[in-house]
């Protein structure tokens, strides 16, 4: 649907987006949904109170929100400031910007995830080597502010007796986010993590039972999501997966084929969702490739994301090659995004250089983006 069209529309032609779906147990009021966005501004790995108004102002009744990448144990980190789930205080610091998105009538996930090998030692335990299915390190990553690149250590791979303890530490985890209040868990299988440096095989070249066939690399986070479905109920439980993405030299030679392994894999467990990520992101995949395939073998909600804007959703949905759209950087940049999706109304333009906290005030780009009815300027990117 064209924004132009949608402007002009009769109001009896419903705006794709913005119609009511189930999930689940779960009563969306639209289909518009605030995808995983790391942000570090969680203090020594702790959830802050600027958090709370963050996330409600990006909260609607009804409204889907997947709360940014959270740590399931201390070796589970590789950014600055990443919020965690595996203690006590991590738990209760949560509570309350549960409590904020509930009292707007939102649903919330956590996003649960270990980074594995995008990590140094720094931010290890005992300063350690990272933890991941291989021992290949990665190269350097240009940082976003243009400063220098990212150093990551060598990582050490897994012992098979170690990885038992993995899934318990996702366990646990997924118990810790209930107990704060979330409404279920999303699991992080994407975007070259530790999940997905065991799914892809171009880095998996272990020869135990967790890597060479397909089947055994997609063991570990099929173990990952049959605990954690065990500890809190598959209506709780999504994953998140980009077969078609290179994020962190985490490619693979067949995306598609490892994408409906994968989906077809998890309807035996009758999670609520799967959030894929569009092949054109940090695509591996061929130019024809695309998500309906792993959309139409997925027995649950399919939400998709990566690169949508107001006319792509729309689209996505009215074709049926998604039920539900995840949106970053606009909704990053457009705390109401539903109601100016609804409106057909112009965005706020996004800052990349305060996507992060990079040693400023932790509420610029942060909760000072201009709601539409308010009488001030967009931010300028």
């Amino acid at each position: 649907m064209a924004a132009t069209a949608a402007a002009t529309a009769p109001s009896h032609q419903p705006t794709p987006l913005l119609t009511p779906y189930k999930m689940g147990k779960f009563n969306l009021s639209h289909r518009v949904v605030l995808a995983p966005l790391t942000r570090e501004r969680s203090y020594k790995n702790v959830p802050q109170p600027h958090a709370v108004l963050y996330y409600s102002q990006r909260t609607s009744n009804g409204g889907l929100l997947i709360a940014e990448a959270t740590g399931v144990s201390d070796t589970a980190q590789g950014y600055p400031e990443t919020p965690g789930i595996w203690t006590k205080e991590q738990v209760e610091a949560w509570k309350p910007i549960v409590d904020a998105v509930h009292a707007k009538g939102g649903i919330f996930f956590c996003q649960i995830w270990h980074v594995g090998r995008v990590s140094n030692t720094g931010y290890q335990p005992n300063g350690q080597a990272p933890i991941s299915s291989t021992d290949k390190g990665i190269s350097p990553t240009p940082r976003v502010d243009g400063l220098g690149h990212t150093e990551h250590t060598p990582p050490r791979r897994l012992r098979t007796d170690e990885i038992p303890g993995i899934i318990n530490d996702f366990r646990l985890a997924a118990r810790n986010a209930i107990e704060a209040g979330f409404d279920g868990v999303e699991v992080h299988g994407a975007h070259g993590y530790l999940l997905d440096q065991f799914l892809k095989d171009k880095v998996n070249d272990r020869t135990d039972q967790y890597g060479g066939s397909l089947e055994n690399r997609c063991r570990l986070p099929l173990e990952v999501v049959e605990a954690v479905v065990d500890e809190v109920g598959a209506d709780r439980v999504g994953i998140r997966l980009s077969p078609f993405a290179d994020f962190s030299e985490s490619g693979d030679s067949n995306p598609l084929q490892l994408g409906l392994y994968m989906v077809n894999a998890l309807n035996k467990f009758n999670i609520v969702y799967c959030h894929a990520v569009e092949p054109r992101v940090g695509s591996v995949g061929g130019p024809d490739e695309n998500l309906t395939p792993m959309r139409k073998a997925f027995n649950g909600t399919f939400i998709a994301a990566g690169g949508y804007d107001r006319e792509d959703g729309n689209r996505a949905i009215a074709e049926n090659r998604a039920d539900l759209i995840a949106y970053g950087r606009l909704f990053l940049a457009n705390p109401d995004l539903p109601k100016r999706f609804a409106l057909n109304a112009p965005l706020n333009k996004y800052n990349r250089l305060t996507f992060y906290h990079l040693n400023s005030d932790p509420l610029v780009g942060y909760s000072d983006y201009p709601f539409l009815d308010e009488e001030s300027n967009s931010v300028e990117s």
